[in-house]
């Protein structure tokens, strides 16, 4: 075995997060080796829909151009359905949130403003008066990714396969990988970061107890020439029968539709379900498209969670969805990752050389702490909304049609927690009275739809109502916020 000790970071995977960390440390000056096991166009089914926080650390870190010439589609918010009716949730304006502020030394020659394409507009992005979010096929945005961190001078792509840590009692010093031809090789840096994604083999360095819970998933369907019912939004479909279908476009030609599931397997007729309690309850615009689609292969994915550890182990940063997991109903994998990307780099602006440990030590502990403002949001939002847009139970569909009714209401009642949707508004106990004020107009929905006749039953549902918003909201609060 060979030993390589010329570079200054190893990043193990090229997925959403592995190239923008490295292009990222190769444009504060360091030499970095990218090792991805496979650089062909990925194929995936999720990380599909980037929202506006997300955007903006793709400008931060002078990558935003990886959304262009890949027939992505502007999303301008969301529309959410349900029982015939439908509100439309927009996307903060700009003037209401803070700009964003470029890294040292990575934004340069206009490469944070997105250009022109036969999809794309630049003055949409640039001028327009609100935020923006954007959706395309995962693996061509993963290409463009990647062609940018092989075209960074301190970057060496390799494709091999990272067969194991290198490790002892002072920490990580690098990886142990098979190269293509079989050849195995050790490659040793100041700091080896791991994000290899949701089904990490190396997260667990970490501990051996930093592995994710399944608790659901997604079934899959692209549908052809789809005629979409709010063009340039994502759609939340909600029943009482179903859980949360989601409908976004992602090319001209093709539209995403994931089909929710409660549960760690899907169900056992899967045709059979989205047949009969999915289509059904499907905006008619999409049936001749859904049915068309049911005739093809459908896939399923599984749902993790997974709260993130400290970054303790010397040498070692642990990031993206190998470090921390939420339910992606509401799309915030990628903006967790990459908000943690700009802090880490952030924090390490200051650090000549990785080498010192005891400095970069004291940055992932500052990171620690300071990802939990919008990992918060992000990961308790998404799994407080999946439990209340699934609804399993009668305490849970009344808050379910009493979230539905607090965003009709608009103002306030839709700009803030979009704002929370978006990554932009990154507060943690705000989203805990936003989500617990929902719980109380639920209840006072309720007694209205009880009417005077129910009044006693309505009394004794305050208790279970808000025992049950408690019981889907703060443990992961605690969990996320606390840990």
């Amino acid at each position: 075995m060979t030993t390589s000790t010329e570079y200054e970071a190893i990043v193990v995977g090229a997925g959403a997060i592995g190239p923008a960390i490295a292009v990222g440390l190769a444009r504060q000056g360091r030499k970095v080796l990218l090792v991805e096991r496979d650089w062909r166009e990925p194929d995936r089914i999720v990380g599909e829909l980037m929202q506006p926080v997300g955007l903006r650390a793709l400008r931060s870190l002078g990558m935003v151009q990886a959304i262009n010439n890949i027939d992505a589609t502007p999303v301008e918010g969301y529309t959410v359905f349900y029982e015939g009716q439908k509100v439309q949730i927009p996307y903060p304006f700009k003037a209401d949130v803070a700009p964003y502020k470029p890294l040292k030394n990575c934004v340069f020659d206009g490469n944070d403003k997105v250009l022109d394409d036969s999809t794309l507009s630049r003055k949409v992005y640039e001028e327009g008066e609100r935020e923006m979010g954007v959706s395309f096929e995962h693996g061509k945005y993963i290409s463009n990714l990647r062609n940018i961190a092989k075209n960074e001078g301190l970057i060496t792509p390799l494709e091999a396969t990272v067969t194991g840590i290198i490790q002892d009692q002072t920490g990580v010093h690098g990886v142990k990988v098979n190269l293509p031809n079989n050849e195995k090789r050790e490659y040793r840096a100041a700091l080896t970061v791991v994000c290899d994604g949701i089904f990490s083999k190396y997260r667990k360095t970490l501990g051996e107890s930093h592995v994710p819970t399944v608790n659901s998933g997604f079934i899959a369907l692209k549908l052809k020439d789809a005629d979409v019912p709010v063009k340039y939004t994502g759609h939340v479909i909600l029943g009482g029968s179903f859980s949360p279908v989601l409908v976004y476009q992602i090319t001209p030609t093709d539209t995403r539709m994931l089909c929710a599931y409660n549960g760690p397997k899907p169900p056992k007729d899967i045709k059979g379900y989205l047949q009969n309690e999915v289509l059904p309850n499907l905006p008619k615009e999409l049936h001749p498209s859904v049915k068309e689609a049911l005739k093809d292969q459908i896939k399923t994915h599984p749902n993790s969670y997974l709260p993130a550890r400290q970054n303790d182990i010397p040498g070692l940063l642990v990031i993206g969805d190998a470090l921390n997991m939420r339910h992606p109903l509401t799309g915030g994998g990628m903006s967790v990752g990459l908000g943690d990307t700009i802090l880490v780099l952030k924090l390490f602006e200051n650090i000549k050389n990785l080498a010192d440990r005891e400095a970069v030590n004291e940055a992932l502990l500052e990171f620690h702490y300071e990802r939990k403002h919008l990992d918060t949001v992000v990961n308790v939002l998404s799994i407080a909304l999946f439990s209340l847009f699934s609804a399993d139970s009668a305490n849970l569909r009344i808050l379910q049609k009493g979230c539905f009714r607090y965003f009709q209401r608009g103002g306030d009642c839709v700009s803030i927690p979009v704002g929370f949707l978006s990554g932009l508004l990154p507060r943690p106990y705000l989203l805990t009275w936003v989500f617990f004020k929902v719980a109380f107009y639920s209840i006072a929905c309720n007694f209205g739809d009880n009417g005077l006749v129910l009044l006693p039953w309505s009394i004794i549902q305050i208790f279970t109502i808000l025992f049950t918003a408690a019981a889907v909201f703060t443990p992961y609060l605690w969990k996320e916020f606390f840990n």
